[in-house]
């Protein structure tokens, strides 16, 4: 515990926890040194051996195992298009790094009272889809979680968020939604001027969920060619609750700062889903104890005998009337061959173009442009619910004002049993890309500390109440849409069309990583190769 040691003097300086107060810095290092936990979830080194290792050496001897369709990685994405090329009675194989498939919609538990209790490893919600996420209503409706009623679309109760859904810790107390509150007439005036062009934009440009589906105008790329930040200040919105607002709202979606995505990105955010609202009155979303991965679970469930865990794919070359693919099976550490006619790399780009021996142009052009965001993951395992501080109660999503985290996420919001009881919070933190190298070498006790220290002022007998702190690290955790890479023509060819033998289908070819577009990706990619081979999905 040195290193939480070691911070305590710099992470306890927070409102309400000063770092002149000696026993609430003593109360916090006496609760570090009893926490149980560690890192979970991530097999890094796996991942690094691509990076660090040489030319692997393709074994000879054994005949290659074969599919007519080899997928590569079971993120949201690879699961899609396994799942409908399986369906259609395409021989498919996927393979996946982790023990588990699901990419960073993948599920924890925490074990209390003699039951587990789901939690979130990274993706906790998906939004109500919209009229162009044809693929995504088709899912949800496949698994009974909407059913048309009227013409409407009604779905079902048990599994939309439960009020209150948002909260902002603010000037001392909790308020209903994020927006921050205020009575200053500048700053409300900003806001229905910064909410009045997002409604312009939508109505002149147009936005869409896949993004792919609103065409792409002149418009789009000069707001895809400046920062959101810039776009903000030649506008004169500058009010720092606004900025801290959309700042915490590209943080969340994009990984990064409005000083660092596109113009285009930030208007996305609004402009794709429920636009820019002074009263918060936001969609509902769909979320569960375990977050994404209940939809992961789901997914992956027909796919048994086909999906293979544990592989790390080392190489993949291109013949004349297959594609040869070389994985280690990471269990028995044996090198395994597979031959396909087809690959489909359900991949993000730059691990992609790392494994493919020659890749296309298109290819090296996308992954050569990409940048991710590292994230932290945290789940505090709780005995009961924490003391409360003054305003709206306990809600779903709990964020700060002016904090550098994304908030935390109570997964026992969604239970049904109304009666204390243990609990799992999720905290998230997406963190600055030079701060990655440090999120691999930090030590559990120092981020636990930075967590802890945060949520202190919060709820005054936390320290009593927190049992385990589980943590995950994201390294690469999503692709950031910096200025230009919406509109990249490498982005677009790599989704338009396949290269050779080989399809790609991943969120990555949007810019940016959410549900909504690794799953349409992924159905794409299967309908291509449906329509190539003669079949109907």
């Amino acid at each position: 515990m040195g290193g939480a040691a070691a911070l305590l003097g710099g992470a306890v300086g927070l409102p309400g926890c000063r770092p002149a107060d000696g026993d609430a810095r003593q109360a916090l290092k006496d609760t570090l040194a009893r926490l149980q936990g560690g890192w979970v979830g991530a097999a890094h080194a796996r991942g690094h051996r691509l990076r660090d290792a040489g030319p692997p050496a393709w074994p000879a001897g054994e005949p290659p195992r074969r599919a007519q369709v080899l997928v590569l990685g079971a993120g949201i994405a690879g699961l899609a298009c396994a799942r409908r090329l399986q369906a259609a009675g395409v021989d498919t194989a996927l393979l996946e790094l982790e023990d588990q498939p699901g990419g960073n919609s993948r599920g924890h538990a925490l074990h209390a009272a003699g039951r587990a209790l789901p939690c979130p490893l990274g993706a906790h919600y998906l939004p109500l889809p919209g009229p162009q996420a044809r693929e995504v209503q088709e899912l949800l409706a496949e698994l009974g979680l909407v059913r048309e009623f009227a013409g409407r679309p009604v779905y079902d109760e048990r599994h939309l968020c439960h009020s209150p859904q948002e909260r902002l810790f603010h000037q001392g107390r909790w308020h209903e939604g994020l927006l921050p509150p205020s009575e200053d007439a500048g700053v409300l005036a900003q806001y229905r001027r910064f909410g009045a062009e997002v409604e312009r934009a939508r109505r002149e440009l147009g936005f869409a969920m896949p993004a792919h589906r609103a065409p792409w105008t002149p418009g789009h790329a000069r707001l895809d060619a400046q920062t959101f930040a810039q776009w903000l200040d030649e506008r004169g919105l500058d009010a720092p609750p606004l900025r801290w607002y959309l700042d915490y709202c590209c943080r969340d979606d994009f990984g990064a700062p409005a000083a660092q995505v596109s113009a285009w990105a930030g208007l996305h955010y609004f402009g794709s889903r429920h636009g820019f609202m002074q009263a918060e009155e936001r969609e509902a979303v769909l979320t569960w104890p375990e977050g994404n991965a209940w939809l992961v679970q789901r997914l992956a469930a027909p796919l048994a005998g086909r999906l293979h865990t544990g592989r790390s794919v080392l190489a993949l070359r291109e013949q004349r009337h297959e594609v040869e693919v070389l994985a280690l099976d990471e269990r028995s550490g044996r090198p395994e061959r597979w031959s396909a006619a087809q690959v489909v790399l359900a991949l993000p780009l730059f691990i992609a173009a790392r494994i493919v021996q020659q890749p296309p142009e298109a290819l090296r052009q996308a992954a050569a442009q990409a940048r991710y965001a590292p994230w932290r993951v945290a789940n505090l395992l709780l005995d009961a619910p924490p003391l409360e501080r003054l305003g709206l109660g306990p809600a779903w999503d709990n964020v700060v004002y002016g904090s550098a985290s994304l908030g935390v996420v109570n997964a026992a919001h969604q239970a049904l049993d109304p009666r204390p009881g243990p609990q799992v919070w999720t905290a998230y933190q997406a963190l600055p890309v030079a701060q990655r190298q440090a999120l691999q070498t930090q030590d559990w006790g120092s981020a636990a500390a930075e967590i802890l220290a945060e949520q202190m002022p919060l709820y005054p007998d936390l320290l009593q109440r927190v049992q385990r702190i589980d943590l995950m690290r994201w390294g690469h955790a999503m692709s950031i849409p910096l200025p230009g890479v919406r509109g990249s023509a490498a982005l677009a060819e790599l989704r338009e069309r396949g290269q050779g033998r080989l399809h790609v289908a991943h969120a990555d070819l949007a810019g940016y990583s959410v549900f909504e577009e690794a799953y349409t990706s992924g159905c794409e990619v299967a309908q291509r190769l449906l329509r190539a081979a003669g079949r109907r999905a």
